[in-house]
């Protein structure tokens, strides 16, 4: 009986303390650490590359305190932390890329080692985009 109940409450802690380290970018998007300088955006709300761009970016600096580039570690794919979903993972750390930084004049989200300077991307955060759309979601 006792195993019974702390299998439990093991089930209840464990999914809530994986939630409680996620962070809601301003743009609505879930992103989830993976590593010191890796983390997850979880696709959603039909955002497509510049939505992606803009959580990683908003993460990058306000949580990470990062000033430099964002880089795709894992281009569109199965989410590691959320079941079923599309993500796309990033990083802060060039030294982490498997062949190295790389440049891109178009804006995708599946080319690994594709950089963007984290000034840059936050500038697909514009508040018009969301406030428009957040209405949409609205049941008042």
């Amino acid at each position: 009986m006792r195993a019974y109940i702390l299998a439990t409450i093991l089930a209840a802690v464990v999914p809530a303390a994986a939630s409680a380290q996620s962070y809601k970018a301003v743009n609505r998007l879930t992103v989830v650490p993976l590593s010191g300088s890796s983390f997850e955006v979880i696709e959603a709300y039909g955002e497509g590359p510049n939505g992606m761009w803009c959580a990683a970016a908003d993460y990058a600096q306000r949580r990470l305190g990062a000033r430099g580039r964002v880089y795709i570690l894992e281009g569109r794919g199965v989410s590691q932390s959320v079941s079923g979903r599309k993500s796309v993972v990033f990083t802060t750390d060039a030294n982490s890329l498997p062949q190295g930084p790389l440049k891109s004049i178009s804006l995708s989200t599946s080319q690994v080692g594709v950089g963007l300077p984290i000034n840059h991307a936050i500038q697909f955060c514009r508040a018009e985009d969301f406030e428009t759309s957040e209405n949409l979601f609205r049941w008042n």
